[in-house]
């Protein structure tokens, strides 16, 4: 068993979840994005229509996205794609990731702390939520088992021009009440942005 095989909702009573929904991100002003993002964006995204499957959308859309956001922090966040990603090998907490944000310098492997955890899933959102979730629950734990706890982990799946955000508080799990789109992007990459800037304000020990 591995991220992928957790289903929801099996999952929220699994690990003893409470499940709520709020606008997680109401208050969080929109991140206009990069010249360099405007002007190959439009091109990879007729890539992605041009290849209809899960890979073109990670690869030509969600990649370009979230280095966008790694690349406005210089070495302070990392970004890990297709990673394997051994969180709590007991629980089945274990497998690979789309894609992993946390702390930087970036290094070949996932380190402490991380903060999110993507999905994608080509055409419903709600097929990722239980891989997505998982992966949440693994971050909290691999994060506590490295002393490096930190008070909220995010996820999100994404169909590539269709984003579900979500953050796990403990064991309280909330859905953000928004679907967030790619085009155009400020709300979702202030999402985003704002997701990193939590965990940079958390304590160093």
């Amino acid at each position: 068993m591995a991220f992928g095989d957790f289903k929801y909702p099996d999952v929220v009573t699994e690990f003893q979840l409470t499940e709520t929904s709020a606008d997680l991100f109401g208050g969080v002003p929109p991140v206009a994005p990069s010249a360099a993002y405007q002007a190959i964006g439009p091109r990879y995204a007729k890539l992605a229509v041009a290849n209809p499957n899960e890979k073109a959308k990670s690869e030509y859309l969600i990649a370009l996205l979230l280095s966008e956001v790694w690349s406005r922090y210089e070495g302070r966040v990392t970004l890990h794609s297709g990673s394997e990603f051994v969180a709590d090998e007991a629980a089945k907490l274990t497998g690979y990731c789309d894609f992993l944000l946390g702390l930087g310098p970036q290094l070949t492997l996932p380190k402490a702390p991380l903060v999110m955890v993507v999905e994608a899933k080509r055409d419903l959102l709600t097929n990722g939520y239980g891989q997505c979730i998982a992966g949440m629950i693994g971050i909290q734990r691999f994060n506590a088992k490295a002393g490096r706890p930190v008070p909220v982990v995010y996820g999100g799946v994404t169909t590539g021009g269709l984003w579900q955000l979500m953050k796990l508080e403990d064991r309280r799990l909330a859905f953000d009440t928004n679907e967030f789109g790619v085009n155009p992007p400020d709300r979702l990459l202030g999402a985003l942005v704002a997701m990193i800037e939590s965990l940079l304000a958390v304590p160093t020990t």
